[in-house]
Protein backbone atom coordinates (compact mmCIF):
# COMPACT_ATOMS: atom_id res chain seq x y z
CA UNK A 1 0.00 0.00 0.00
CA UNK A 2 1.05 3.68 -1.14
CA UNK A 3 1.93 6.10 1.99
CA UNK A 4 -1.52 8.10 0.60
CA UNK A 5 -3.26 4.88 1.01
CA UNK A 6 -2.52 3.88 4.15
CA UNK A 7 -3.57 7.50 5.28
CA UNK A 8 -6.40 7.37 3.87
CA UNK A 9 -7.41 4.14 5.43
CA UNK A 10 -6.60 5.56 9.07
CA UNK A 11 -8.78 8.38 8.50
CA UNK A 12 -11.49 6.23 7.54
CA UNK A 13 -10.90 4.72 10.53
CA UNK A 14 -11.21 7.15 13.07
CA UNK A 15 -14.20 9.03 10.94
CA UNK A 16 -16.10 5.52 12.37
CA UNK A 17 -15.85 7.66 15.89
CA UNK A 18 -17.09 10.46 15.00
CA UNK A 19 -14.97 13.00 16.66
CA UNK A 20 -15.58 11.58 20.14
CA UNK A 21 -12.80 12.46 22.16
CA UNK A 22 -12.58 9.70 24.96
CA UNK A 23 -13.43 6.95 22.05
CA UNK A 24 -10.42 8.58 19.88
CA UNK A 25 -7.75 8.84 22.80
CA UNK A 26 -8.96 4.94 23.65
CA UNK A 27 -8.61 3.94 19.72
CA UNK A 28 -5.15 5.46 19.46
CA UNK A 29 -3.76 3.58 23.42
CA UNK A 30 -5.35 0.41 21.49
CA UNK A 31 -3.55 0.96 18.36
CA UNK A 32 -0.18 0.86 20.49
CA UNK A 33 -1.28 -2.51 22.13
CA UNK A 34 -1.11 -3.86 18.91
CA UNK A 35 2.17 -2.71 17.67
CA UNK A 36 4.96 -5.51 17.26
CA UNK A 37 6.60 -5.98 20.70
CA UNK A 38 10.30 -4.09 20.38
CA UNK A 39 13.48 -5.89 20.99
CA UNK A 40 14.39 -4.94 24.45
CA UNK A 41 18.34 -4.37 23.51
CA UNK A 42 17.22 -1.37 20.85
CA UNK A 43 15.90 0.62 23.64
CA UNK A 44 18.62 2.31 24.66
CA UNK A 45 19.47 6.36 24.50
CA UNK A 46 20.97 5.84 21.03
CA UNK A 47 17.67 4.81 19.77
CA UNK A 48 15.71 7.65 21.45
CA UNK A 49 13.60 9.89 19.83
CA UNK A 50 15.14 13.50 20.67
CA UNK A 51 12.13 15.89 21.84
CA UNK A 52 9.65 13.83 23.08
CA UNK A 53 8.39 13.92 26.55
CA UNK A 54 7.56 10.27 26.74
CA UNK A 55 10.51 8.12 26.07
CA UNK A 56 9.87 6.79 22.37
CA UNK A 57 12.47 4.36 20.47
CA UNK A 58 12.51 4.44 16.91
CA UNK A 59 14.71 1.98 15.26
CA UNK A 60 15.18 1.14 11.34
CA UNK A 61 16.45 -1.01 8.98
CA UNK A 62 15.96 -1.90 5.29
CA UNK A 63 15.01 -4.96 3.14
CA UNK A 64 14.08 -5.05 -0.56
CA UNK A 65 14.75 -1.36 -0.77
CA UNK A 66 12.26 -0.49 1.98
CA UNK A 67 12.37 0.43 5.46
CA UNK A 68 10.99 -1.04 8.50
CA UNK A 69 10.72 0.14 11.13
CA UNK A 70 10.46 -1.07 15.02
CA UNK A 71 9.53 1.28 17.70
CA UNK A 72 7.92 1.61 21.41
CA UNK A 73 6.78 3.94 24.05
CA UNK A 74 6.53 4.35 27.99
CA UNK A 75 3.07 5.67 27.98
CA UNK A 76 -0.23 4.04 26.13
CA UNK A 77 -1.18 7.37 23.79
CA UNK A 78 2.72 7.99 22.42
CA UNK A 79 2.91 4.57 21.69
CA UNK A 80 -0.30 4.51 19.57
CA UNK A 81 0.89 8.00 17.94
CA UNK A 82 4.49 6.40 17.04
CA UNK A 83 2.09 3.06 15.65
CA UNK A 84 0.13 5.03 13.31
CA UNK A 85 3.84 6.46 11.64
CA UNK A 86 5.10 2.88 11.91
CA UNK A 87 1.95 1.57 9.53
CA UNK A 88 2.38 4.79 6.90
CA UNK A 89 6.03 4.30 6.62
CA UNK A 90 7.22 0.56 7.00
CA UNK A 91 8.39 -1.13 3.39
CA UNK A 92 8.34 2.53 1.79
CA UNK A 93 11.68 3.84 -0.03
CA UNK A 94 13.29 6.14 1.09
CA UNK A 95 12.92 8.65 -1.59
CA UNK A 96 8.78 7.99 -0.61
CA UNK A 97 9.60 8.91 2.73
CA UNK A 98 11.04 12.37 2.02
CA UNK A 99 8.67 13.11 -0.55
CA UNK A 100 5.42 11.94 1.56
CA UNK A 101 2.80 14.47 2.30
CA UNK A 102 1.20 13.44 6.26
CA UNK A 103 -2.32 14.91 5.84
CA UNK A 104 -3.80 12.41 7.80
CA UNK A 105 -2.95 14.60 11.19
CA UNK A 106 -5.41 17.43 9.98
CA UNK A 107 -8.08 15.01 8.62
CA UNK A 108 -8.38 13.35 11.83
CA UNK A 109 -8.38 16.13 13.83
CA UNK A 110 -5.10 15.13 15.66
CA UNK A 111 -4.47 18.34 17.37
CA UNK A 112 -7.90 18.15 19.59
CA UNK A 113 -6.59 15.39 21.79
CA UNK A 114 -2.51 15.39 21.52
CA UNK A 115 -1.14 18.82 23.35
CA UNK A 116 0.94 21.01 22.59
CA UNK A 117 4.09 18.70 23.56
CA UNK A 118 2.80 15.57 22.05
CA UNK A 119 2.69 17.93 18.83
CA UNK A 120 5.84 18.78 19.34
CA UNK A 121 7.08 14.97 20.01
CA UNK A 122 5.01 13.44 16.91
CA UNK A 123 7.22 16.18 14.58
CA UNK A 124 10.18 14.59 16.23
CA UNK A 125 9.04 11.16 15.06
CA UNK A 126 8.43 12.04 11.77
CA UNK A 127 11.61 14.03 12.31
CA UNK A 128 13.79 10.72 12.66
CA UNK A 129 12.09 8.82 10.22
CA UNK A 130 12.96 11.01 7.52
CA UNK A 131 16.27 10.93 9.10
CA UNK A 132 16.38 7.31 8.80
CA UNK A 133 15.20 7.65 5.27
CA UNK A 134 18.20 9.83 4.42
CA UNK A 135 20.53 7.52 5.53
CA UNK A 136 19.28 4.77 3.67
CA UNK A 137 19.15 6.63 0.94
CA UNK A 138 22.69 7.51 1.10
CA UNK A 139 23.64 4.20 1.92
CA UNK A 140 21.82 2.80 -1.19
CA UNK A 141 23.40 5.08 -3.51
CA UNK A 142 27.07 4.56 -2.01
CA UNK A 143 26.21 1.28 -3.08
Amino acid sequence: MTINQTQDQIISEFSLLDGDMEMTVFYIMELGQKLPEMNPIDKTELNEVKGCQSKVWLTANIENNGLQFSADSNTAITKGLVSLLVRIFNGQSPDEILSADLYFMKKIGMERFIGTQRSNGFASMIKQIKMYAVAFKAQLTAN
